[in-house]
């Protein structure tokens, strides 16, 4: 596995209906760096990063 940027954390515990990640997501891919959300499930934590370009 390779190392990848990550560009914001939260936490998966969140307020119902919260989706804190997905909207910070959404704010750089309209701000021009293209990102999406993954899940850590180590650390139990959404994590932003980059998205993959091929």
């Amino acid at each position: 596995m390779t190392a990848r940027e990550i560009l914001a954390d939260f936490p998966a515990g969140g307020p119902r209906g919260s989706r804190p990640a997905e909207e910070r997501a959404e704010q750089l891919s309209k701000a021009g760096t293209p990102a999406t959300v993954v899940m850590d499930l180590d650390s139990d934590r959404f994590l932003v990063v980059p998205e993959c370009v091929s």
